[in-house]
C-alpha cells in the first residue's frame, strides 16, 4: 500500500514539474492529466468469482438478482456499460424492488439519449425510495437534457433545498436556471450560494464557473492536494468537463470538445461527468452543423441568382477550409 501512495504522490510532482515550463506566467504545454484507469486485479477476480457464482443452479432467486447487481456495477467500473446494462435489467426481472438499480438505469438511457425509458427508470426508483436524492437530481438532469426546463428545474430545485451544502446540486441547478430563467438571475442566484461554500473540494469547480478562480490556480490546487493517481484521475475528470461547460456556454467549442474528450480519457468510467461528457460533444457538434446549415440557407438568399438578378459575372468558387479545433491552451 505504501508503495502506491507514493507512486500516486511522484505522478502529481510528475505531473507539475512537466506540465507547467518557464516559470509562473508561462503557459502550459500539455493540460495536466492522470494515467488513465485501468482494470485492477480486484475487479477482474470479483467479475470472474460472480460468473462462477452465477452458473450454480441451486442459488436462490433473490441472491441471484444482487449477484447480477453486483456483476453489473463491476462490470461498470472497467467500461462495459452494455454488459453492466444487461447484468441490472436481468437483477430487475428477478426482484424488481431493488430503487438504485433503477436510478443507475435510468443514467445509462439518459447517457443514449432515450429520455421517455430514463424518465420510466427515474420514476421506478423515486417510487420504491421517494428519498432517493440521487434519483432525484438525475431525473432532472435527464430533463435537462431533454429540453424539458420547466420540470427539470422543480426537480433540481428541490433536490438543492435538501442539501444546500452540495456543490454540484448548485452547479446542476445553474445550468438549468440558465435556460429558464435567464443567464443573468441564474449567475446571480449561484453567487449568492458560493458565499456560503465550505471546504468541499466541489466549491472549487463552482468558483471557476464563476470565474471567482482561473483555470491556473485551479490546477495547481488539484496537483498540490491530490495524494494517488486515482484521486487525481477523478479530480480531473470533473474539472475538464465542468470547465467545458464554461467554455460551451461562451461559445468557444474549440476549447470545449477538446477539454469534454480529456474528461473522457481518464476512464473514470462510473463518474457522471464522464457519462455525460458524450452526451455534451453531441449537443456541440448537432450545434455546429445547425450554424452551418443557417449560414448556408442565408448565403444562398442573398446571392443574385435567388434575388432574380442575372450575375455580370459568376462568382469565383473557392474551396472551403476544413475547420480545425485547437487544444485549449491553459494558463500555469
Amino acid at each position: 500500500m505504501k508503495y502506491f501512495k507514493w507512486v500516486g504522490l511522484a505522478t502529481v510532482f510528475f505531473l507539475m514539474g512537466c506540465a507547467n515550463q518557464g516559470g509562473s506566467n508561462s503557459t502550459w504545454v500539455y493540460p495536466p492529466l492522470a494515467i488513465p484507469l485501468q482494470p485492477s486485479i480486484q475487479q477482474e477476480l470479483q467479475i470472474a468469482r460472480l460468473n462462477q457464482l452465477l452458473q450454480r443452479k441451486e442459488v436462490a432467486q433473490n441472491v441471484r438478482a444482487q449477484m447480477f447487481a453486483e456483476r453489473g456495477r463491476y462490470l461498470d467500473s472497467v467500461g462495459l456499460a452494455d454488459l453492466a446494462r444487461l447484468d441490472y435489467e436481468r437483477s430487475l426481472k428477478l426482484n424488481p424492488a431493488q430503487s438504485e438499480v433503477f436510478n443507475v438505469l435510468g443514467v445509462y438511457f439518459t447517457q443514449m439519449s432515450d429520455y421517455d425509458s430514463a424518465f420510466d427508470a427515474f420514476d421506478s426508483s423515486l417510487e420504491l425510495d421517494p428519498d432517493n436524492d440521487y434519483a432525484q437530481r438525475n431525473r432532472a438532469i435527464a430533463l435537462y437534457y431533454a429540453e424539458r426546463y420547466g420540470l427539470a428545474l422543480q426537480d433540481m430545485t428541490k433536490n438543492y433545498d435538501q442539501d444546500p451544502s452540495d456543490p454540484y446540486r448548485a452547479l446542476w441547478l445553474y445550468y438549468i436556471q440558465r435556460e429558464q430563467s435567464g443567464v443573468e438571475q441564474a449567475k446571480l442566484d449561484l453567487e449568492q450560494r458560493y458565499q456560503g461554500r465550505d471546504d468541499q473540494w466541489g466549491w472549487l469547480l463552482v468558483g471557476v464557473t464563476l470565474d471567482k478562480m482561473n483555470e491556473n490556480e485551479a490546477l495547481q490546487s488539484v496537483a498540490a492536494n491530490t495524494k494517488s493517481n486515482v484521486e487525481l484521475a477523478q479530480k480531473l475528470t470533473e474539472l475538464y468537463f465542468y470547465l467545458a461547460k464554461k467554455y460551451q456556454y461562451e461559445g468557444q467549442y474549440s476549447n470545449a470538445i477538446a477539454l469534454y474528450k480529456l474528461s473522457i480519457s481518464l476512464n473514470v468510467y462510473e463518474f457522471s461527468e464522464h457519462r455525460y461528457a458524450f452526451l455534451e460533444l453531441g449537443r456541440i457538434f448537432k450545434a455546429i452543423q445547425t450554424e452551418r446549415e443557417k449560414e448556408a440557407v442565408q448565403n444562398q438568399a442573398d446571392s443574385p441568382v435567388t434575388k432574380g438578378q442575372e450575375p455580370n459575372n459568376p462568382p469565383e468558387v473557392k474551396a472551403r477550409p476544413t475547420p480545425s479545433y485547437q487544444v485549449p491552451t491553459l494558463s500555469s
